[in-house]
């Protein structure tokens, strides 16, 4: 798993990445100064964009401001007239009739006492009254009393949507009732359209109980849609932030501001599209200048890795490809020397090149050395096989002028031991790498070659093989192949009908296990009372000799009606097959620890 793993981080040796780590590290005092002036100003700048936001929202409720704060002071104004005139009702209407005529402002002005009944108020003549104990701002007064800013759909003297001033009344600290003055909707919305004009932006004041008061709309559900959504007019009073971005109701985001109208009654809330209100551009500016410190390194790995590129890894490129072309067998001709590269790197191609032209000169040599000791050692190969021929063919000739049986038999022997020898010769100069001998090939050649020369024509004994692909040193393949000989003769030799069969037979079994051992099995058929195969001759002891020289045991196995004998012998494969063969090269695109190159 700790190789796994340091594999995967084998891109940190790369030139480009160290070369980015180091510039990243040489770069990164500069952005950091860039990144803290930038956010420096763009703080600076959101920051002026608020304030304006916020004197805009002041100067559009301007208007407003200065009718509610007249309201205010003539109510307070109206005090000490109405204190006067409160016993005399009619003197009172016409003192509130009077102010409202002069003032041309006001839609209405009215003194309520504490019982509800009004008879002070400037819509009503000499001994009129009206009940307001029902009224809702008279109740609100009662539960809450005090200076008092109040929107009203419904006028209760007047019937029209207004927005009445309440000023409480006293007289030597006690409470008589309130003065109230009424302010028409349309009034107080049209102060808004001064110096404000910015499409899209929009206005509503309300008193310090988060009631609206008034909008720049007439419809209330244009009202609520500019508003925040899930924010309740009251919270925005603690707000330490008098600028914030929300979504508003009608699911657009847009910017607000709150701004006090009359300081502890009416408030102002400004929204703002982004747009208008610039704070797009602020948060773009924010961003930018986050994003500024991170194109500049971008920028600087962009150009120094292209530099390093140009001058460095194009280079070492086609160099690494001369190299793997060269290791993979193209000699034709010595590689060409990088002359457009820096001089570090041409002092390396030229290096190169001077070594692999060295190396195919060399190899050339070699290649001629080897292939006239080859041709010298097939030559010598094929002279002893016809040697051994001819040994094997006086032999015949010789047996055929002997009458004795016995010694014709020890001559056919030796004939067929010097065959197997002439045939190993002939594998051998036929191979086509030396040091290898396929040795399936070479028994079984053997074996039809003694078939052949011993088994007759009319004759029921029946060969089976079962032979697999095996290949040898020469060292283990002539040992192999003469203990093949000696088993498989006997196995002719002694080779009986078993009862129930139509004749006798010999089955040959060679394979390769997969715990790296050979196995060669000769089994033949024995007759009736025909025992164990015994024999102290030449061929026992030659069979013994082999085992040992292949480092193997030689075992017999006596069965009923069968004979088997079994070698179990450890395979010592050539080096071009187990991989220990030098020109077994593996490529790698990068030098790795334990590669082969």
């Amino acid at each position: 798993m700790l190789r796994r793993f340091r594999d995967r981080l084998d891109f940190t040796r790369r030139l480009g990445f160290r070369l980015a780590a180091l510039l990243s590290m040489a770069i990164l005092p500069i952005g950091l100064m860039s990144l803290v002036q930038n956010l420096h100003l763009s703080r600076d700048a959101q920051d002026s964009a608020e304030i304006a936001l916020l004197g805009r929202t002041a100067s559009a409720a301007a208007g407003e401001r200065a009718l509610l704060i007249s309201a205010l002071g003539s109510a307070d104004a109206l005090g000490p007239a109405v204190l006067e005139t409160m016993d005399r009702p009619g003197d009172c209407s016409d003192l509130m009739q009077n102010f409202i005529e002069r003032s041309a402002t006001y839609l209405n002005a009215v003194f309520v006492p504490l019982n509800g009944i009004s008879k002070c108020s400037s819509n009503l003549g000499a001994g009129g009254s009206v009940d307001l104990r029902d009224n809702g701002v008279y109740k609100q007064f009662l539960s809450e009393p005090g200076t008092m800013i109040k929107s009203v759909r419904h006028g209760a003297l007047s019937g029209q949507s207004v927005v009445v001033v309440l000023h409480p009344l006293y007289r030597d600290q006690q409470l008589l009732g309130y003065i109230a003055l009424s302010l028409t909707q349309e009034l107080l919305r049209s102060t808004h359209a001064i110096s404000f004009g910015t499409e899209g932006a929009r206005i509503v004041t309300f008193n310090n109980r988060g009631e609206i008061l008034t909008s720049d709309s007439a419809d209330q559900g244009l009202a609520e849609d500019i508003l925040p959504a899930d924010t309740p007019l009251l919270s925005l009073l603690s707000r330490k932030q008098t600028t914030f971005s929300a979504q508003s109701n009608g699911g657009e985001m847009r910017v607000f501001t709150v701004v006090p109208v009359v300081p502890g009654l009416v408030y102002a809330l400004g929204s703002w599209s982004p747009k208008i209100a610039g704070i797009g551009l602020l948060q773009l500016s924010s961003f930018g200048a986050l994003m500024f410190p991170i194109v500049l390194w971008l920028v600087s790995l962009g150009v120094a890795y292209f530099a390093v590129f140009r001058l460095v890894l194009r280079h070492i490129s086609v160099l690494r490809g001369q190299m793997r072309r060269f290791a993979i067998g193209n000699r034709d001709t010595p590689p060409e020397v990088l002359r457009d590269a820096p001089t570090e790197i041409r002092d390396v191609s030229q290096t190169f090149h001077n070594m692999a032209r060295i190396l195919i000169r060399d190899e050339e040599a070699m290649e001629e050395a080897v292939t006239e000791k080859t041709v010298l050692l097939k030559e010598v190969h094929h002279r002893v096989k016809n040697n051994l021929q001819l040994i094997a063919s006086i032999i015949n000739m010789q047996s055929r002028m002997i009458d004795d049986d016995d010694a014709k038999r020890v001559l056919r022997s030796v004939q067929d031991r010097v065959a197997a020898l002439a045939t190993i010769y002939r594998n051998l100069y036929q191979a086509e790498h030396l040091d290898a001998v396929e040795a399936d090939r070479l028994i079984g050649d053997i074996i039809n070659q003694m078939v052949n020369a011993s088994v007759g024509p009319g004759s029921n004994l029946r060969v089976d093989t079962s032979i697999e692909p095996l290949t040898l040193l020469p060292d283990q393949a002539v040992p192999l192949s003469l203990l093949a000989t000696e088993a498989f003769t006997n196995a002719l030799k002694y080779a009986g009908t078993p009862p129930g069969a139509d004749g006798p037979w010999v089955r040959v079994v060679l394979r390769a296990d997969s715990d790296g051992h050979g196995l060669l099995e000769i089994e033949n058929s024995t007759g009736a009372g025909q025992g164990e195969n015994e024999s102290t001759g030449l061929g026992s002891q030659l069979i013994e000799a082999f085992s040992t020289q292949l480092e193997g045991a030689a075992e017999t196995l006596a069965q009923d009606n069968s004979f088997a004998l079994r070698l179990h012998f450890k395979i010592e494969a050539p080096a071009f097959i187990s991989g220990d063969d030098p020109r077994n090269v593996v490529l790698t695109s990068a030098a790795r620890d334990g590669a082969i190159h």
